[in-house]
Order: C-alpha cells, then sequence, then structure tokens
C-alpha cells in the first residue's frame, strides 16, 4: 500500500509509520521538518506546512492517508480537498468530541460537539469541538471512503504528554504509592502500538466511519505489585488533587468529566482492536522514560501544563492525613 501519513515523526504519528514499514507499505510522510527529522531513512519525507504550503502534495496520490495532526477545520479541509483522488482517508480524532457530560457507555452514534463560535481555532479551549468539526470537513470530501479514530488516551513510549508516564515513573521509584479512587473501577487508555496497527488495519480493510479507540483497565492492573494505599474520591477532593493531569487518569466519577473511562468499544474490538497485556506498556513506557531528557509538558489542549503528576511531598502528606483520618 502507498501510504501518506500526515505527520509521522512524534508518538502516534512515528508508531504508524514504525508499523507500515514493517508490513512493508510505501510509506511518504508529510512534515514541517522540525520534530526528529532524522526518523525513517527508508520513507520519502515531503516538507511544507499544512496551513499555508501543501504544494508538495500537489498532483500527488496515495491508496490511503493517515491524518494524525489535524486540529482545525479549515487546514484539515484544505487537505483533505487536495487529496481526494486518495484511496481512503484514517482521520485521527478524540473521545474528546463527544460533548460533556458523558454518560456510560457512550458509543459512536453519540451526538458529538458543536462549535459556539464557528470561527474559533483556539485548541486550547475548543480542542474537542475542533476535532468534531474536523470530522465533518474529511466525511464531506471523502464520503465512506473514511474513519474517523476517536483516541481515548494515548499511552506508551514517546508519549510527550506525562499523563500516564507518571504510573511506570512512580511504580520504578518505590515506596508507598497513593491510588487513586476504587481498584476495580474502568481506567480507558490505548498503547501507542496497539492503535497505530488499528489506524493501518482500517486503511488496509477501507473500515470507514467512526471507531472508539481505547482499551479498558483498572488502576489496580496498572498499579499491579506496588506498595499501594487506596484513597477514596472525596478524600482526594477535599485535599485539592487535581483531576487527570496532577493524578493522572483519575477523574472524580460524580464530576462532568466522570464517564470518561466508560466508552463503548465494541465496533473497534470487532474491527479487530487489540490490547497488549497492562504490564508490558507499563515496562516499556518506564523503560523510554529512563532514556529520555526531561518531563513531557503537557498537550495543547491541556494548556501546555508543566508539572503533570502528584508532587512526591503533596503525596506524602495526603497519605499521612488519610492514616490519621
Amino acid at each position: 500500500m502507498r501510504l501518506l501519513v500526515l505527520g509521522g515523526t512524534k508518538f502516534l504519528g512515528r508508531a504508524i509509520v514504525e508499523e507500515a514499514l514493517a508490513r512493508s507499505h510505501e510509506v511518504t510522510t508529510f512534515t514541517r521538518g522540525e520534530t526528529n527529522p532524522e526518523l525513517f531513512p527508508e520513507a520519502e519525507h515531503l516538507r511544507g506546512d499544512r496551513d499555508g504550503d501543501l504544494s508538495a502534495l500537489d498532483g500527488r496520490t496515495w491508496d490511503a492517508v493517515v491524518d494524525t495532526s489535524g486540529y482545525v477545520p479549515r487546514v484539515v479541509r484544505a487537505s483533505a480537498e487536495l487529496l481526494r483522488d486518495s484511496g481512503f482517508y484514517v482521520f485521527v480524532s478524540s473521545i474528546s468530541a463527544y460533548p460533556f457530560p458523558l454518560a456510560a457507555g457512550y458509543d459512536e452514534s453519540t451526538p458529538l460537539q458543536e462549535l459556539e463560535d464557528p470561527d474559533s481555532e483556539s485548541i486550547q479551549s475548543d480542542y474537542g469541538a475542533l476535532k468534531a468539526a474536523c470530522e465533518r470537513e474529511v466525511a464531506a470530501v471523502f464520503g465512506d471512503r473514511a474513519a474517523m479514530l476517536r483516541f481515548g488516551l494515548i499511552v506508551g513510549p514517546h508519549d510527550p504528554t506525562d499523563r500516564f508516564t507518571y504510573w511506570p515513573d512512580r511504580l520504578a521509584r518505590g515506596g508507598e504509592v497513593l491510588g487513586p479512587g476504587d481498584p476495580d473501577r474502568p481506567w480507558q487508555f490505548v498503547d501507542v502500538r496497539d492503535g497505530a496497527a488499528f489506524a493501518l488495519d482500517v486503511a488496509e480493510r477501507r473500515r470507514g466511519g467512526p471507531f472508539n479507540v481505547t482499551n479498558t483497565s483498572t488502576p489496580g492492573e496498572v498499579l499491579a505489585g506496588a506498595d499501594v494505599t487506596w484513597v477514596d474520591d472525596a478524600f482526594l477532593q477535599e485535599h485539592e488533587v487535581g483531576e487527570w493531569m496532577e493524578l493522572p487518569l483519575w477523574v472524580d466519577p460524580g464530576g462532568e468529566v466522570g464517564a470518561i473511562h466508560e466508552a463503548d468499544t465494541s465496533r473497534a474490538r470487532e474491527a479487530g482492536l487489540g490490547m497488549r497485556p497492562v504490564a508490558g506498556t507499563v515496562a516499556d513506557t518506564h523503560a523510554w522514560s529512563q532514556q529520555r531528557e526531561g518531563r513531557g509538558a503537557g498537550t495543547a489542549a491541556m494548556g501546555g501544563t508543566d508539572g503533570v503528576g502528584l508532587d512526591p511531598e503533596k503525596e506524602r502528606r495526603i497519605l499521612e492525613a488519610w492514616r490519621a483520618r
């Protein structure tokens, strides 16, 4: 398959290119050449800018396009229209495209968000609604020749955000670990390598439509083997622990995003989405983290927040207060 990856050198795009080359596909990437430009010398690398310079793509077609870097409808529309004669288009969307609060078991039929300001291009404030609008732009051009992959939290080696890496690194540090809430409640995330494989499966088989791309684990499974003290949700809220970023993956089950870990993923699983053992993801993520430079800095959607993860001193104080209650 002749495959174009819009992106391709950072996290999910990187994993997709790695998997595509392993499957002997003929891969082209389109990037600005700013992130890891030395990767994948065996692939074709086109340079440009999705917002204003698509000239390197002009007159070219591919069997499939995987769009890992589309956030603004206007920009996605330009790429989709230029590539409309390609065979199939896989758009990387997000669970955040659904409106909050979510109901447990939300599936692909759940209506998506609408932009309150149709002219907004603010990824920080309108991330989910922008992703939903991008989906509509792709669908308008490619119709049933497109798949919309609504990813949950993507985790694993090369994750730039620390929203999962906190846990493997925390477990490796040892000592008493603060476990949030119920160890048996669902935690949904997808290993980047499993997500990449699924994106290529969809492209190869031309499986159109939307898919919730995430898997289900539990806090107990992620923290297996550690010295964990489980602290209930109300106590964490009382001590002003921040959801999702300060204590990664944890959300208040009664809050606006409380059901985010309860997506119905049956359509993706029926289409072949697999899940490697969580212990392998934890181990591989920590092994990568040990050799990287610096910590992650959040994501555009999260405002580029530094310091993801619970401060060790704050963790210690909460655990002491929990025992003394």
